[in-house]
């Protein structure tokens, strides 16, 4: 049988129609009367036997086709039979979809820049007065925005007068917002203005215009580039899910962890993106040279996966601590600046069983473990994977 299966065509479809009226019988059992059961089940048990005993093409085909007869005689047609079968399509590929995002890949775009060098956050790029600043048209600008994910904010000032009043983002269709400014007495818009980008403590409705170097109250003539800026969208990589059910992470690994019941993390309910730098067990100090000392041994860009951090360089930078954020300058006795758990380069971490400790590539501007400490292995939801838009030198697995 299985066999005939494979090298004949007949047999493959009159399996396929015996299959599919019988799921409609029994999907319409209970509304169907005996005999129009039995007249259905009769057929179908013929064809059975044909197939089973190898009888010719010929008799197969007889038998289909009696079976077809019956089930158009006797089942009850479905009403509204096509959106039924599209919602049913549309509603098994949701549920593939949801299934590989919850147990294989699931998709997360980088907000900040601290993983910088290796994994980017959404950067800006103030274009006006700068050689080269010259924003592309047409296809140029087709490729940048589909492939390497740039966009460009180019608003020139339309009469004379001073940047006034700037409105709050609106969304005016679904996925279609725009933001309003005032110069003059005349408006302007920006169409799709960017949904975060590096924030410098200012609210986030003049973002755009800090980026840009376009403060409240400047004067503007006519023709005069009001704002000229060239954003990057962050990173956006698939989280693997799955490797971590087999084995616990490893050191220097970028992992994905969930925020929520993390004491000290103000954005709950969200998911990081940090290294991994200590586990379970282990003592961790920052030296003044900028290095992790783990259980007495130093860290260094000889490290595995150590090699881009920031703050690794080949030669030691003598006493520039980095316990703080921000590039603020290095020694608690000379600053006065410190955070609870490093203080200074003496002071020693002791991560709990079954926590880790991680921090950002970029550790002068990264909000890590320096500041809310180490947390359960139970938070971690998998490892960084493939980088997949947009297309930039960290296309792909390079970050590995």
């Amino acid at each position: 049988m299985i066999l005939r299966w494979f090298l004949s065509r007949a047999v493959r479809q009159a399996c396929e129609l015996r299959k599919h009226i019988l799921k409609l019988l029994k999907a319409q059992q209970d509304l169907l009367s005996p005999q129009a059961i039995d007249a259905i089940q009769k057929p179908a048990e013929e064809l059975r036997r044909a197939l089973r005993t190898g009888a010719a093409r010929e008799a197969i085909l007889q038998r289909m086709k009696e079976l077809d007869e019956a089930a158009m005689r006797w089942l009850k047609p479905f009403p509204h039979a096509g959106i039924r079968e599209n919602v049913e399509v549309v509603l098994v590929a949701v549920t593939v979809a949801l299934a590989i995002r919850t147990f294989f890949l699931q998709p997360m775009k980088i907000p900040t820049g601290s993983m910088q060098p290796t994994l980017f956050g959404i950067t800006a790029e103030n274009l006006k007065g700068k050689t080269g600043g010259e924003i592309p048209n047409g296809f140029g600008r087709f490729v940048d925005s589909w492939f390497r994910g740039i966009s460009y904010y180019h608003i020139v000032a339309e009469t004379d007068g001073e940047l006034g009043q700037i409105e709050m983002p609106q969304t005016v269709l679904p996925f279609v917002k725009k933001q309003r400014f005032l110069v003059g007495d005349t408006w302007h818009t920006i169409w799709f203005p960017p949904a975060t980008l590096p924030n410098r403590g200012i609210p986030s409705q003049y973002l755009i215009f800090a980026h840009a170097d376009a403060p409240l109250g400047r004067h503007y003539q006519k023709g005069e580039d009001i704002i000229k800026l060239k954003v990057v969208a962050g990173d956006h990589l698939f989280v693997n899910r799955m490797t971590y059910n087999f084995r616990p992470p490893k050191r220097g690994e970028i992992v994905i962890f969930e925020t929520r019941g993390i004491p000290g993390i103000q954005q709950q309910d969200t998911y990081y993106i940090k290294r991994l730098v200590a586990l379970g067990g282990e003592r961790v100090r920052i030296g003044n040279d900028q290095h992790l000392i783990i259980n007495g041994e130093r860290l260094d860009a000889s490290t595995p996966h150590f090699e881009n951090v920031y703050t690794f360089g080949k030669e030691p930078r003598e006493y520039q601590y980095f316990g703080h954020v921000n590039g603020l300058a290095a020694r608690r006795s000379n600053t006065g600046i410190d955070i609870p758990l490093f203080p200074d380069e003496t002071a020693e971490f002791a991560v709990q069983p079954k926590h880790y400790l991680v921090m950002g590539d970029n550790t002068m501007n990264s909000a890590d473990s320096r500041y809310w400490g180490d947390f359960s292995q139970e938070k971690v939801i998998g490892k960084s994977s493939f980088v997949y838009w947009p297309i930039s030198r960290r296309f792909g697995w390079s970050h590995w």
